[in-house]
């Protein structure tokens, strides 16, 4: 005889489906400053679980994201979340140690509190006033931080098709910590070059009287006023104009990383200030 149990359907779950597109290495810039700013945590974590929620249609970021981690943290796994069943089945193929893929959505389908969400162009097809509840949610997902950690990460942004320009949020399990402007130094023109690939919860806050309208308004000036360091490589008038930027900004990286065609700030200065 069948129980009740065994015959009650599966949980919907929660979120909407996107369009799916993927390509290899989009994710790149975003997977390697994950893990060499997350790494250790994932080291320390005795299971160091990682989700790649909403990968599209094809496998490729999650198979990306477990070679770049497992560069910081061997024992790093992947669980792959998609919340259109197509595109699960289409993955399983892929699965090997440490690579899982399974359907769901903001639920996140996992067992226990993993170290890293990485969701990267989820929310673009979402509403502004939805963040907010999607990234509570999430992060009420995330490893607790205690002691010796400070808790699991979320990293929720938006980049182009090819990844040359990216933008992302990073959230501990209290909540927003960071953004990160991130690009392909020899493509852009200047930095607000990056305004269209503002997450969700900034691309709309764009506009005068906004601190990210500020922000990319200075870090254009600085941009300018590097322009003699041109001569040296993109690099070189980047890292300039970023370290300028630190005298108004809280710029929360160094060096290393602005060399990479970065630039980390605290989320409070970036933060929406007033409703739509």
């Amino acid at each position: 005889m069948t129980s009740r149990a065994a015959t009650r359907p599966a949980p919907r779950p929660v979120g909407t489906v996107t369009r799916g597109t993927t390509n290899p290495n989009r994710l790149r810039r975003m997977d390697r400053w994950i893990a060499a700013v997350h790494g250790a945590e994932l080291r320390r974590a005795p299971d160091p679980v990682a989700v790649d929620l909403g990968y599209g249609a094809a496998p490729w970021t999650a198979v990306e994201l477990l070679h770049r981690l497992r560069t910081a943290a061997p024992h790093a796994r992947v669980v792959g979340v998609e919340i259109e069943p197509a595109r699960v089945a289409a993955a399983r193929p892929y699965a090997r140690e440490g690579l899982d893929f399974r359907h769901g959505g903001f639920e996140i389908p996992v067992r226990g509190r993993p170290q890293l969400i990485r969701a990267a162009n989820v929310l673009r097809q979402y509403d502004e006033a939805e963040v907010a509840a999607v990234w509570e949610r999430l992060c009420a997902r995330l490893a607790p931080a205690d002691g010796h950690s400070r808790g699991g990460l979320l990293v929720e942004g938006t980049c182009d098709e090819i990844g040359r320009r990216h933008v992302w949020v990073a959230l501990g399990p209290q909540g927003p910590r960071t953004v990160t402007f991130a690009t392909r130094l020899g493509s852009l023109r200047r930095p607000s070059d990056l305004a269209e690939r503002l997450p969700k919860a900034l691309i709309h806050r764009n506009v005068p009287g906004e601190a990210v309208h500020a922000f990319l308004r200075d870090f254009d000036r600085a941009w300018a006023a590097a322009a003699p360091y041109a001569s040296y490589g993109a690099r070189q008038r980047w890292i300039r104009a970023v370290r300028d930027l630190t005298a108004d900004w809280p710029v929360t990286d160094g060096p290393a990383r602005w060399r990479q065609g970065e630039v980390t700030v605290a989320w409070e200065a970036l933060a929406p200030r007033r409703p739509l």
